[in-house]
């Protein structure tokens, strides 16, 4: 039997059957059952032999579709473009940068599931990531039966002449597999990621899946399935709906997670300037009051008859004081990243893109120009494409702009990300890095300028997924010496529960809060940020804003190991970002006005103890603003002053 035309073929077997009546001899229906990989997705297909249509094209039939649509890119076939962009720069890449689509539409027969294709109402097909079980019987001719996770059960296949335990054995190569509890004609399905990104290897290899694979049992696991992408695979492996948990002893728990992430192990008294810190009296903290976002005209009247920008430092602290409309943001982020210098004009703005749109469309050349017999010969190129494939696929997928199988969104991330392994391929690309790259797109709405905000914002990021994972390492150790200053008690208390190391805030830092916020709250929270006020490393502080609101809850109620990291998973979602950054602006005052700051924590965020000057005075600049409430009481800026001519 000829292979598909599309697809790798990694298992196929004929002489599978479906019994449309148990009573009748001439009912049976014979086919071939095929597993396809294509384009990164897995793909099982049943097709009975009278059924000539190839469904290897198709990816996925969701649950309430009517059809199902392969979208696929076409050099050749032009959209139709605007007046203005013909004469654009961009159009001289039209060979490689026009994204249009080829519709397929296949509908399915009515009265039928939606996974049954209309030309044979027995054939199916469905994406592995869809398998919830599988029920088996091994008794006089064995036979399987599918059910999705959207509850269709698929029709019975008998394997007369045997084999369905090397189908069994070669979808093992590709998911989870584990008997269920209760029955042991049911077998649970959980997904992995086999092409692990480089930089995490060392984190969750194959020589520590053994020791993941024990700890299923384990409540806490399901907050590790919050770490982000680059630990999505351990909750699938964790996970099974019929798996009871059980409890292991904190210090066992712990001592078991430094091994399965030894890149992260840390001993304090090692690390270089380490500073024992007693318990020093900060005083209260300040009540802070966040201002309106800066608007349309406040923007534009920052900016001089040639597009300068003026009066950078005090719009930075306008930005971080109340975030920025969603008006302003595209342009605005493009100056806090770095993409265009503050004091460029826009005829040097005009230039710049014109230069960074032609390197952005070399490099995408490049890995859009390698065939497909060179990509075999190129594994690295290979695990990045599978990598790409598969986390854009999964990237807020709930917002809008990415929702839908035949959204255009998902094919500029993903051109995106694979050119961005052309621009740093020694890093290439990492699980996790499609969802700092989401929200940059999301505002751009165009390819190349979303490119180069995120190339500077991995700039900044860059250390979190590099293979030793050192920022990590540091990040952590910082934010404990934050804790032991601000809540000596508490952090003892972190101490005896064996969560001294502070994994739980693993996830914040790796994707900067991506995951613990709304969208739209991840947008403020990120312009904030790249401020660089009000100090430096002011996203730690952001983490103890958090746990300073999270702490006494843990105390009171004595969470040990396992209820800590379950209770600040369960957070997600739930934080409310003007009180977050009101409360963490209101800390960094507090540390500010120490009379005794120890020499590491003003290393840490780069702050000057100043307790000469009343908190009235610092602040007046803000009260006079009519906007800020009249009794709002706030930080200083505790950034250098700006320089005369008002640019950086």
């Amino acid at each position: 039997m000829a292979a598909p035309t599309a697809g790798k073929v990694v298992y196929e077997q004929d002489g599978i059957f479906i019994h449309s009546s148990t009573e009748d001899q001439d009912s049976l229906i014979s086919g071939i059952l095929r597993i396809i990989e294509k384009d990164g997705e897995l793909v099982v297909e049943y097709k009975p032999l009278e059924d000539g249509v190839d469904l290897s094209n198709m990816l996925y039939a969701g649950k309430d579709s009517s059809s199902v649509v392969e979208w696929t890119q076409s050099p050749t076939e032009k959209t139709q473009k605007n007046a203005e962009h013909q004469h654009s720069y961009e159009a001289e890449w039209d060979m490689i940068n026009t994204v249009s689509f080829k519709k397929k539409p296949y509908t399915n027969g009515e009265g039928t599931s939606n996974h049954v294709h209309e030309r044979s109402k027995w054939a199916f097909f469905f994406n592995v990531i869809d398998l919830k079980t599988i029920k088996i019987k091994l008794e006089g001719w064995s036979h399987l039966v599918f059910c999705l996770k959207d509850e269709t059960s698929l029709p019975a296949l008998h394997f007369h002449q045997g084999g369905s335990d090397l189908f069994i054995d070669c979808l093992k190569k590709y998911v989870l597999i584990n008997e269920s509890l209760f029955d042991e004609r049911v077998l649970i399905v959980s997904n992995y990621n086999k092409a692990l990104s480089q930089s995490f290897e060392n984190l969750f290899d194959d020589t520590t899946f053994g020791l993941v694979q024990k700890f299923r049992k384990d409540p806490y696991t399901t907050t590790m399935g919050g770490f982000s992408k680059v630990t999505n695979y351990l909750f699938d492996a964790f996970r099974g709906a019929d798996v009871e948990h059980q409890q292991r002893p904190a210090a066992e728990m712990a001592d078991s997670l430094n091994e399965v992430i030894p890149g992260l192990e840390i001993n304090h008294q090692e690390e270089p300037g380490f500073e024992v810190i007693k318990r020093i009296d900060l005083g209260t903290k300040p009540d802070v009051q966040r201002r309106e976002p800066v608007s349309v005209e406040d923007w534009t009247k920052n900016m001089d008859t040639e597009g300068r920008i003026q009066n950078v430092h005090d719009l930075k602290q306008r930005i971080f004081n109340g975030g920025l409309c969603h008006a302003v943001r595209k342009e605005a982020w493009k100056f806090l990243l770095g993409y265009f210098p503050w004091n460029s004009t826009r005829d040097d703005r005009k230039v710049s893109q014109k230069r960074k749109t032609d390197e952005y469309f070399r490099m995408k050349l490049q890995w859009k120009s390698v065939s497909e017999e060179q990509e075999k010969r190129n594994s690295r190129l290979r695990d990045y494409r599978s990598l790409i494939e598969k986390d854009v696929n999964r990237t807020d997928r709930t917002n809008t702009f990415y929702e839908g199988p035949d959204n255009p969104g998902l094919i500029l991330l993903h051109d995106i990300l694979m050119t961005y392994c052309m621009y740093d391929f020694d890093l290439g690309y990492v699980q996790g890095m499609s969802d700092l790259l989401s929200p940059v797109l999301y505002v751009m709405e165009n390819e190349v300028d979303a490119f180069w905000c995120f190339v500077s914002f991995m700039d900044q990021m860059h250390h979190n997924f590099e293979e030793q994972m050192q920022g990590m390492k540091t990040q952590l150790i910082q934010l404990s010496t934050l804790l032991r200053l601000l809540d000596l008690a508490f952090w003892n208390y972190l101490e005896s529960q064996d969560s001294g190391f502070l994994y739980f805030c693993f996830r914040w830092l790796l994707i900067c809060f991506k995951r613990e916020f709304s969208f739209q709250d991840v947008l403020r929270l990120w312009e904030v940020m790249w401020t660089g006020l009000p100090c430096q490393n002011f996203h730690l502080l952001v983490c103890c804003a958090i746990l300073d609101s999270e702490k006494q809850k843990m105390m009171d109620e004595h969470y040990g190991f396992n209820e800590i990291l379950k209770h600040i998973n369960e957070l997600s979602m739930k934080l409310d970002v003007e009180e977050v950054l009101r409360k963490a602006e209101a800390i960094c005052f507090q540390i500010k006005n120490c009379k005794d700051l120890p020499y590491a924590v003003r290393e840490i965020l780069e702050v000057i103890p100043d307790t000469t000057t009343p908190a009235a005075e610092i602040c007046e600049h803000r009260a006079l603003d009519t906007r800020s409430p009249p009794n709002a009481t706030c930080t200083d800026e505790l950034q250098p002053n700006p320089v005369p001519n008002g640019r950086d």
